[in-house]
């Protein structure tokens, strides 16, 4: 059998770590970047089972080395020492993909503090501290791809996310600080930003309406895809991969601080 071209793998010898990444739009990154012959650090909670067999999946589906590090995205010292095992473990960290994120809906004047910080913490001030730890080791290389995990609500709100909202329009604009910060480099940085995915953060969402209303699942989704998705499709984590595989190209080397709709036509309203 004929070893796979540099074409078909061109993210061999590469290494990425997408935090987030044990369900939902972080594995389906870390699929397809694996699949291109990236070497993977997954990142996030779960039964250490499960963990281990998705794992021992990707290494084996794609021939890549994969390890696990299951660092609390809410504390820095935690994110700085697995950027920096992840580093020792590789000898590089190329793709820096920040993903993990999490979701309260509430009104303002009823927002619980707590809550508050946690999903600032998580959402947004993790993507500041893992970028600013990658960096260095980017530009010692010269070369490098930090994608961050914004949403629709990094460039539009709704009601009752303030959190969500203002944590991932910091994204957005801290994407596009470090872009230029490092504009003449070999390192790029952008946001993607989805509309509704059906990730186990949204099921919960379906599951709330569902329940709220007497609704069947079905009856949920579209609700909820019609309130906001033209397409009245979800997006999918595999169509995200595809779009964060083009991020780190060649292709994109000059796509720098953007934030890359890939919504159904959410934002084109």
């Amino acid at each position: 059998m004929s070893q796979p071209s540099s074409h078909q793998r061109p993210l061999a010898g590469k290494h990425a770590l997408i935090t987030g990444s044990t369900s939902g739009i972080g594995l389906g990154i870390a699929q397809r970047l694996a699949a291109a012959g990236a070497s993977i650090t997954v990142n996030g909670f779960g039964e250490a089972s499960q963990i281990d067999a998705l794992c021992k999946d990707l290494s084996t589906t794609h021939g890549v080395k994969v390890v696990f590090d299951g660092s609390d995205m809410t504390q820095v010292k935690a994110i700085e020492t697995m950027i920096s095992r992840a580093e020792t473990e590789f000898g590089r960290l190329d793709i820096l993909v920040n993903n993990a994120g999490i979701q309260h809906t509430a009104p303002i004047a009823s927002f619980p503090v707590e809550r508050w910080d946690a999903v600032i913490a998580l959402n947004l001030s993790a993507v500041f501290h893992g970028t600013r730890c990658a960096l260095p080791g980017m530009v010692a290389r010269n070369w490098g791809r930090i994608i961050n995990i914004a949403s629709a609500h990094g460039l539009v709100a709704s009601v009752e996310k303030s959190a969500y909202v203002a944590a991932k329009h910091g994204v957005v604009g801290l994407t596009k600080v470090t872009a230029l910060e490092h504009a003449r480099s070999g390192i790029t940085c952008n946001a993607i930003c989805p509309g509704w995915v059906l990730t186990p953060l949204v099921q919960k969402q379906i599951d709330a309406r569902s329940s709220a209303q007497g609704i069947d699942q079905a009856a949920a989704k579209a609700q909820l895809l019609g309130e906001k998705q033209p397409s009245q499709e979800f997006v999918t984590p595999e169509q995200i991969g595809e779009l964060a595989l083009f991020l780190c190209s060649d292709a994109a080397a000059q796509v720098r601080g953007a934030a890359w709709s890939i919504d159904g036509g959410w934002t084109a309203q």
